[in-house]
């Protein structure tokens, strides 16, 4: 293995873990904006700045991610079929980080109609895309 890939491949992971912060956090602000009572105008604002910044930043993380592991796909060749599989992981991972956006749009203009309990199952869908992930990566089980 180069140094090159292995400096890659951390800055991978770094990215990927940092993302993973963000989406497991901002469904938490959501649950907690669900909650908010109907006349607590500054407390569902602050909720939504901190949701607005979160998902910029957790955008801005990944970015690189995706880059990085690009290069690791393309530019070193690492293959397999776990590969296959996790790439469709990542797609879904794309899609949950695009239904936070969407959702994030919905409470801001008021239309949210889904209840704190739902948000808590959403929140952990992150995790379980997160685990689906790590096992493919260091178990290559096919």
């Amino acid at each position: 293995m180069s140094s090159s890939y292995l400096w890659v491949k951390a800055f991978h992971l770094v990215f990927v873990a940092s993302w993973f912060a963000g989406l497991f956090y901002l469904p938490r602000i959501f649950v907690n904006l669900a909650q908010v009572p109907p006349d607590s105008h500054a407390e569902r604002e602050r909720l939504l700045v901190m949701a607005r910044r979160l998902l910029r930043f957790t955008t801005l993380l990944a970015i690189p991610a995706l880059l990085l592991g690009l290069v690791l796909w393309l530019g070193y060749g690492v293959q397999g079929g776990w590969l296959h599989a996790k790439l469709l992981f990542v797609v879904l991972v794309l899609g949950y980080h695009h239904a936070c956006g969407l959702l994030l749009r919905k409470f801001e203009s008021f239309s949210n109609r889904r209840s704190e309990r739902w948000f808590r199952v959403f929140n952990e869908s992150a995790v379980l895309l997160f685990i689906a992930i790590v096992v493919l990566v260091v178990v290559k089980p096919f």
